[in-house]
């Protein structure tokens, strides 16, 4: 008998991918998972900014980066400006501050769009999980692993497997527009 497990994983991965992406989206509030990608050079060495500084949000619109060493500052500084964060970093010489404008109506928009469309590859990512395995199936029954009527209830069991992931798709493209939206 086939397992659709290995399917469920991978549609649970496509899932969790778009929550990832949708914590590096700012919506006007200081967000500290925006620099989570952010990649600061350590001694020649790429190092995740988590691990050479301490990220804070002292205010709801304000990112405070104090580095473990101060000679790492500029360093910083420059993985800021080179990221596509958008925002320039203030620096006072012991700790780097990330100031979060208020996000025009243009913008909000512009972002929910971003979002709608992440949504979207997200559901293509687990349509596409849905087609390799019910072609994995459908080979198992011309090799006669599994009968038809096995086939018609994996079939069946995938495609609820699939409803359920588009639905937590639509619920998480939801409540982050919701959040992009909320003045």
């Amino acid at each position: 008998m086939a397992d659709i497990k290995e399917f469920e994983v991978k549609m649970e991965k496509a899932l969790e991918a778009l929550n990832e992406d949708f914590t590096t989206i700012r919506a006007g509030r200081a967000n500290p998972h925006i620099l989570d990608k952010l990649k600061v050079e350590y001694y020649g060495t790429p190092t995740p900014l988590q691990s050479v500084a301490n990220i804070s949000v002292p205010e709801a619109r304000m990112i405070q980066i104090q580095p473990w060493e101060s000679n790492l500052i500029k360093e910083i500084e420059k993985a800021i400006m080179c990221s596509d964060i958008g925002i320039t970093p203030n620096n006072d010489g012991k700790v780097i501050r990330l100031i979060f404008p208020e996000l025009t109506e243009d913008r909000r928009k512009e972002i929910a769009k971003d979002i709608k469309k992440k949504g979207e590859n997200a559901k293509v990512a687990v349509r596409n999980v849905r087609r390799d395995a019910n072609d994995a199936m459908k080979k198992a029954n011309k090799a006669n692993e599994i009968s038809e009527d096995e086939l018609k209830d994996l079939e069946d069991k995938i495609q609820k497997a699939t409803d359920k992931y588009i639905d937590g798709i639509d619920k998480a493209v939801e409540a982050k527009t919701k959040e992009i939206m909320t003045v």
